[in-house]
């Protein structure tokens, strides 16, 4: 299965409240008006963890460095209706970084309680996974879209790492 390389991270900060995560109102492109996380297509070159750090900079303004990142889990998107649109996607976390967030071109950025994330106003999917993610393992999941390339036709996942 042909698929892109993307990367997406989620910073965790905790407050009185408890852990809150950065996510973003995506201003533009694949996703637009969706709450998505932050990241990208993997350059020629990069490792995931270069894209990751490269992403959360260029959306948010943040700098992550590399040591900082946890892997959190693997994702596959599989859109059998537009093939082309297939994603291998590595998940991290991250609790250390320098700099606050600040809007861009592409993203709103936002803090959201992990307990209750914005997930009506996310992908789908997301349910699936994400609360599994942003937890102490990593999660492996295959996503299998429906004809619509919205709506979860399935999910398998498993843990690791817990």
């Amino acid at each position: 299965m042909n698929s892109t390389a993307v990367t997406l991270c989620f910073l965790l900060r905790d407050e009185a409240a408890g852990t809150h995560v950065l996510l973003g109102t995506k201003k533009t492109g694949f996703g637009v008006g969706k709450i998505v996380g932050l990241g990208g297509h993997v350059e020629p070159g990069e490792s995931d963890a270069e894209a990751a750090c490269r992403e959360v900079f260029e959306e948010a303004g943040i700098v992550v460095r590399e040591h900082d990142l946890r892997v959190a889990g693997l994702i596959e998107f599989v859109f059998p209706a537009r093939p082309e649109w297939n994603m291998s996607t590595s998940l991290f976390t991250a609790r250390r970084w320098t700099g606050d967030p600040v809007e861009s071109q592409e993203i709103i950025p936002e803090w959201f309680p992990v307990t209750s994330l914005p997930l009506a106003r996310m992908w789908q999917d997301a349910e699936h996974w994400l609360p599994l993610a942003l937890g102490e393992g990593a999660v492996d999941a295959v996503i299998i879209l429906n004809d619509d390339n919205e709506t979860v036709a399935s999910a398998e996942y498993s843990l690791r790492g817990v």
